[in-house]
């Protein structure tokens, strides 16, 4: 097992950790208006072109492109108008040579017509005639059959998290049910003879347990479904037990331990007894965080985080998301909401050390503000004041005050 003095790199050790996981995601089929936020198990094709029907994008007339050809306000071009078209029905009249028809946003466009004036680009002359202050041309102003979408085409690729646009998208193909990939289940275990429920009166020496509900909504909103395990004393056997049942139901098992060194060996220790090959690395060069565990046994993931609030809750998202990001097989990486601020103060750090800074962000005339909130990694309401954190790099020895830092947003 690796001794914690051998610091790896966070990015170093979770790619090593990454390589020893082979997940197999599951498929389950759910109605399409609940899968905000789930992963698509299959590519979604078209069942149909969309639109499947010429429509128009504006208010106006449906017109022949060519009896407008000249028209200005000068010299307008005279249509006769033979009608409307009606909403949510099919568009049965015909146009012939000079003539037009009323037709209203996202109504189906005459088989005779081929685009639309523009409603603000005409006037009425007499009860049955329009005059066109300004030509068109053929397909303008028009929706054309399979503009957005053709039939078969794939819409949504498989490993896709879906997003409000893309229910919209499912909908508007009258696909009310498609494959997602089941919710990967997370075990959290919660140590320390100290921690207590948070419904508890605490007496001097305790305190309430934070982790397990900080660490279940970062799951739960990484698309995990978090299972707690409740808190278990510092003796190895308890948590051995509690940890070989998590890790025998979960697909992935997250602890945190107390904060003495003692029961960072003994995490440790009980995580390595769970299966080969192990532990991968006992420390980290980062800071908060510097204590973590990480390990691969029986082919999942199992991370050992600090007992701090503020340490576990930057390091899951480090680490805890991505693999889930990972065992939900997602293929269409997006970048992480980030905002480019000017930072108030100076931020020291230790040369070859990746440390990360809470911020909020404060708007101002020439743009956000990142001013830092400064706290130990035991005092949660640091995370809770700040908008993000800001990484200083390993290769930095800190970052002055009216540089430009990115600040990712929690």
């Amino acid at each position: 097992m690796p001794e914690f003095l051998e610091l790896l790199p966070p990015a170093e050790a979770l790619q090593l950790l990454l390589a020893q996981l082979s997940p197999q995601p599951r498929a389950e089929i759910i109605a399409s208006s609940d899968a905000l936020g789930r992963v698509t198990a299959e590519a979604v094709s078209a069942p149909h072109p969309l639109p499947s029907f010429a429509r128009a994008a504006v208010d106006g007339y449906a017109v022949r492109a060519a009896d407008t050809f000249g028209a200005s306000e000068s010299l307008p071009a005279y249509l006769q108008l033979v009608g409307e078209i009606p909403m949510g029905a099919v568009a049965d009249l015909r146009l012939d040579t000079a003539q037009c028809a009323l037709i209203h946003t996202g109504g189906m466009l005459p088989a005779s017509a081929d685009a639309v004036v523009m409603l603000e680009y005409t006037q009425s002359a007499r009860p049955d005639e329009v005059e066109v202050l300004r030509a068109v041309a053929p397909g303008e102003n028009v929706l054309k059959v399979g503009e957005d979408v053709a039939a078969g085409e794939v819409v949504i690729p498989a490993g896709v998290r879906l997003r409000p646009a893309e229910i919209g998208g499912l909908m508007a193909l009258g696909i009310t049910r498609l494959a997602v990939v089941q919710r990967p289940r997370v075990g959290i275990l919660s140590s320390g003879d100290e921690v207590v429920a948070p419904e508890s009166d605490i007496r001097p020496g305790q305190v309430r347990d934070v982790n397990s509900y900080s660490l279940s909504a970062l799951v739960e909103a990484s698309g995990g479904q978090p299972v707690r395990y409740g808190i278990l004393p510092d003796d190895a056997e308890a948590l051995r037990n509690a940890a070989q049942r998590a890790l025998q139901e979960c697909d992935m098992l997250v602890i945190t331990a107390g904060s003495s060194a003692s029961a960072r060996d003994l995490t440790a220790q009980v995580i390595h007894s769970l299966g080969e090959p192990g532990v991968l690395a006992h420390g980290l060069n980062v800071r908060p965080g510097k204590p973590t565990i990480l390990a691969a046994c029986q082919g999942k993931a199992v991370i050992g985080l600090p007992g701090n609030p503020v340490s576990a809750l930057v390091i899951a998202g480090l680490f805890v998301r991505p693999i889930l990001q990972r065992l939900l097989g997602v293929r269409v990486s997006r970048p992480a909401p980030v905002v480019s601020a000017r930072l108030t103060l100076n931020l020291p750090s230790q040369a070859g050390r990746e440390d990360w800074v809470a911020a909020r962000l404060v708007a101002s005339p020439q743009g956000y503000l990142a001013e830092p909130v400064f706290g130990k990694s035991n005092l949660i309401f640091t995370l809770a004041r700040a908008d993000g954190l800001v990484r200083i790099p390993p290769d930095a020895v800190g970052l002055e005050a009216g540089a430009i830092v990115e600040v990712y947003l929690l």
